[in-house]
């Protein structure tokens, strides 16, 4: 864990008082690398890097061909040019040796700057000499409009902060103790306009700007559920000229949007998070003309007359309904688990969730690629890292090149034969009971922060007796859905169609689906090749 101390080795740092130390290394993001692995990547959005241990390369592409052009040794930065001209990266930054390098995001830079004001001065100068031609410093934070207020642990902070993080709306955070600014969080203030207090998800997505409403009645296509099968479904559908609306509850992502780090999608060589897949999916549909409503949910469908009725009492008719609603994750069944739920207890884990993390004893339960990327994404930010495993091992569920990175972490432990049988905390969670299965022992342990990763269902109760389901809940579809008895035509279901004409399960809710993100996507753009099949069957289409 970054320390005051270790910072203070940093000449720049030397200098300033221990309270802003202090601040400082509860603030940056601890990166651990192996040789040739990258830490930032061109085009990427600015940060200030600054190397602890060991050394960086900096590389760029000239001529298709990737040459180090500059080197980083301890104590000196990189991203001084992006951070004074507010620019991605002009170039990558990858160890040359294994190191050891902390990540100031923007936020935690300016206010650094705030506090001690000599450093962007520090790196301004040193962007000069990168830049002889450099006439301006854009030294200043663009303002954003929306800041979210309350205490760092407090639920309702942290729901809000998640919802806006996945809708991709840019806002401040300002950390207060419980009992200021009134006692009820969070507050949302918008700059010259409303100021919101303790308000719904519906409340916060009208304010920012984002649509809860549908803009018609009638469409092409709707979609349930704007995880990556969702979204890619809305991308080619909108592409090819149909009228196409994204119905979901919350934000675009999914699961996957909670996801630290997918390594396994190809076309991206270096990993990429998540929210960051979601958010470029997200850019693109809205790009090509699909609607994205949010805070909605799905009451009904009557797939007879396909009709949509979402909560409300607002109906949509449409051609097609691709169900892409996923799944969700179970609950972890210990007794009280529900007083602690965004007080200390998580589902899932996404990069924005890195604050309540910061210096915190965190505990993952899971044995997952998800959990295992988790693992390595928080003990950049917390104090220690514990994977808590019901099995013998990892290997039954996690790719081997995780579970050999998690066994070279330092700051990681992994513990198997071991569940969390028990809560403590009375504000909020200050430590857990985990059994030892192995041995036959309960002990209790300091944990701030836990990550529940075991598993997902597919909820899916809602739907009518004509869309046939599985004996776990995951829609039926294809040649199964012919076999339920449900299917009313004589042709064959399409092979993502449900057994209601017309209407198609995609991605993780679908019975029989490979739950990768990957295949998700590859789903979402044939549902768009069958439902154009689909409609060129329908008279009215023809």
């Amino acid at each position: 864990m970054i320390t005051a101390e270790l910072l203070r080795e940093v000449p720049a740092f030397a200098p300033l008082p221990d309270p802003t130390l202090e601040y400082l290394a509860g603030a940056v993001e601890d990166i651990r690398l192996s040789p040739g692995e990258y830490f930032a990547h061109e085009g990427e959005e600015r940060a200030l890097f600054v190397v602890i241990e060991g050394r960086a390369e900096i590389t760029k592409v000239v001529n298709g061909e990737e040459r180090v052009i500059g080197t980083r040794t301890p104590g000196r930065f990189f991203g001084e040019v992006p951070m004074t001209l507010s620019t991605p990266f002009p170039a990558s930054g990858r160890a040359a040796e294994a190191s050891r390098i902390v990540k100031l995001d923007v936020t935690v830079y300016y206010t650094l700057a705030a506090m001690a004001p000599n450093v962007p001065a520090l790196v301004a100068g040193l962007a000069r000499r990168y830049l002889d031609s450099l006439q301006e410093i854009a030294a200043e934070q663009r303002a954003s409009e929306v800041r979210v207020i309350g205490p760092r642990q407090d639920p309702g902070v942290h729901a809000v902060a998640t919802f806006l993080t996945r809708n991709q709306v840019a806002f401040e955070r300002s950390v207060v103790e419980p009992g200021e600014a009134g006692g009820r969080y969070p507050v949302v203030e918008l700059v010259g306009r409303d100021r919101l207090v303790a308000p719904s998800m519906r409340e916060v997505a009208t304010a920012v700007g984002l649509d809860v409403e549908p803009s018609a009645s009638e469409y092409d296509v709707v979609i349930l559920g704007g995880g990556p099968a969702g979204l890619t479904a809305a991308v080619n559908g909108a592409a090819e000229g149909l009228r196409t609306v994204v119905i979901e509850a919350l934000a675009p992502g999914g699961q996957a949007g909670t996801s630290t780090r997918i390594e396994n999608y190809t076309g991206f060589p270096f990993g990429i998070s998540g929210d960051d897949l979601a958010s470029r999916a997200l850019k693109q549909a809205g790009r090509l003309g699909a609607e994205i409503v949010v805070t909605r949910t799905v009451e009904a469908i009557d797939p007879a007359r396909h009709e949509v009725r979402l909560d409300g009492g607002t109906t949509l008719r449409t051609a097609v309904v691709l169900i892409a609603t996923g799944v969700d994750w179970r609950t972890l069944p210990v007794e009280g688990v529900g007083r602690y739920l965004g007080n200390g207890v998580y589902y899932g884990a996404a990069r924005s969730d890195s604050a309540v993390a910061q210096g915190a004893d965190v505990c993952i339960v899971g044995a997952g690629n998800s959990a295992g990327q988790a693992a390595l994404f928080f003990a950049r930010h917390a104090r220690s890292v514990t994977m808590l495993v019901r099995g013998p091992s990892l290997e039954a569920s996690m790719s081997r090149y995780l579970i050999d990175q998690l066994a070279q972490h330092e700051a990681i432990r992994v513990e198997t034969r071991t569940e969390i049988v028990g809560l403590h905390g009375d504000g909020g969670l200050d430590g857990v009971e985990v059994a030892d299965r192995a041995h036959g022992t309960t002990a209790r342990r300091e944990c701030q922060v836990v990550f529940v990763m075991i598993g997902a269902d597919a909820s899916t109760a809602w739907l009518p007796d004509a869309i046939a389901r599985d004996e776990h809940g995951f829609v039926v579809t294809g040649a199964e859905a012919a076999e339920t008895g449900a299917w009313p035509l004589e042709r064959r279901p399409f092979s993502l169609e449900t057994s209601a004409p017309g209407v198609f399960a995609i991605g993780d809710v679908r019975s029989g689906s490979v739950k990768r993100v990957a295949a998700g996507v590859g789903e979402g753009g044939m549902a768009i090749a069958y439902a154009h099949r689909y409609l060129a069957l329908q008279p009215e289409t023809a």
